[in-house]
């Protein structure tokens, strides 16, 4: 599966582009501004764009209107197949966010139950329908909004219509845009048979079709296997990563990734190849939300290193900030161009390292040195051995482990050591060891 040995990069479209939030109906190509970042996209050494919502919506893209349409505040469906070709040129694979839990009330079959009220055909298109009762938007009819939020009305998974309807356009999305695989809004609420039948479809339709499931929290490794997708987001260690360093404790992400990935047979996600992630467009920025800006290096090494397909959130490659607030709009700004840095230079060094490795891939986990503030472990796969150790802290440290007179290469540097009782490893820094 070619997303195994991927590195991600995150658009927010809405945001990015500069779109109004409000839906205004005024076809704008703004979505051609994603061409312009494609060389910056390559010197990041990316191979991959997961796009958050781009089909009409009424407001921030997770509340659809239409599934055909690329958004009027986007452009049209040949503006974003143009984004699409030439991102494929560049050999870059395109990923697109797939609602489909639930609709806007702009959409066109909700508007008929509101009009029509029981003479409408679509009734049945929506999970709860009640006329003796009343919506917050005072509809004089009652229908379920996903988790209370009623601009998001829910959809019927089971009803042969809505999934014949929502299969057809995920065929054109492939035969329009020729688009490489679905991240899967809210999945963990789909139904398991219409997530059946998906994977089905989408097989049928191109190889090698990926398809990315977004959970919170639960056992990963049976989630998998329950909805018959790819990956899941891992949202457990995304949540170790900022807080094993703000609170000096790098024992807190080692043991959630010794938990899913390590050698135990408790093991619960061994072989899963998750999506690692820093920050989205839902949390706050990484450098907002870490302590000392000073470990954004080691952070990415440790996020790179671990098990899992990194990706990385537009602007956070050059370290923006963003807070969460109401709507969610600090999170998802428009950039008016790429900046470059020390750390984006650093990301890219990871990432090409990343892609080029079978050990960083698909190997194991094997933690080899742990402290509060530092860690060593061991990914190995097909013949190759890479040792991954990240210091948090402002000094150097040697990390003392067993592993006898070996001579390795340092990714990082190109820099060739000897691995005598243990490493050296630099202030707010990393190595990433490749045994000779």
């Amino acid at each position: 599966m070619w997303a195994y040995e991927s590195v991600f990069y995150q658009i927010y479209p809405l945001g990015f582009c500069g779109a109004p939030f409000e839906n205004d109906g005024v076809c704008v190509n703004r979505i051609s501004k994603v061409i312009d970042w494609i060389p910056h996209l390559q010197r990041l050494n990316v191979n991959a764009v997961y796009f958050s919502p781009v089909f009409e919506s009424d407001t921030h893209g997770y509340n659809t209107r239409d599934y055909t349409r690329i958004d009027s505040r986007l452009g049209t469906n040949k503006d974003f197949k143009k984004v699409c070709d030439a991102l494929h040129k560049a050999g870059i694979k395109v990923v697109l966010d797939g609602v489909f839990n639930h609709v806007g009330r702009g959409f066109p079959q909700f508007k008929d139950v509101c009009e029509r009220r029981e003479n409408s055909p679509y009734i049945d298109w929506f999970a709860r329908i009640a006329f003796d009762g009343n919506s917050p938007y005072n509809d004089g009819l009652w229908y379920e909004g996903w988790e209370g939020n009623y601009d998001l009305v829910k959809l019927n998974l089971r009803n042969g219509e809505v999934i014949s309807y929502l299969l057809n356009a995920v065929g054109g999305w492939i035969d329009e845009f020729g688009i490489d695989g679905i991240r899967l809004d809210v999945a963990y609420c789909l139904d398991r048979e219409f997530l059946r039948r998906l994977r089905e479809f989408c097989d049928s339709k191109k190889d090698d079709f990926f398809l990315l499931g977004e959970v919170l929290h639960g056992e990963y490794g049976r989630m998998l296997n329950e909805m018959h997708i790819h990956s899941l987001t891992n949202y457990q260690c995304y949540k170790g990563l900022y807080s094993a360093f703000n609170s000096s404790n790098m024992f807190e992400i080692i043991h959630s990734l010794l938990r899913l990935f390590g050698p135990e047979d408790w093991t619960v996600a061994r072989g899963a190849h998750l999506l690692s992630f820093a920050d989205n467009h839902d949390v706050p920025r990484i450098a907002t939300i870490l302590n000392d800006k000073n470990q954004l290096k080691a952070l990415y090494a440790l996020l790179f290193g671990m098990p899992g397909i990194p990706i990385v959130y537009y602007g956070s490659e050059w370290g923006i900030e963003g807070s969460k607030n109401a709507d969610d709009t600090e999170l998802r700004p428009c950039l008016s161009r790429p900046e470059w840095n020390n750390l984006s230079d650093y990301i890219a060094i990871l990432a090409d390292i990343k892609k080029g490795s079978n050990a960083l891939n698909y190997g194991g986990f094997i933690s080899l040195h742990l402290t509060n503030r530092a860690c060593v472990f061991k990914r190995e796969a097909e013949g190759e051995c890479i040792l991954v150790a990240v210091n948090m802290d402002a000094n150097d440290f040697f990390a003392g482990f067993n592993f006898g007179n070996t001579i390795a290469t340092d990714l990082l540097t190109g820099e060739e050591i000897t691995i005598d009782g243990g490493v050296n490893i630099p202030g707010y820094g990393a190595r990433i060891l490749k045994l000779q």
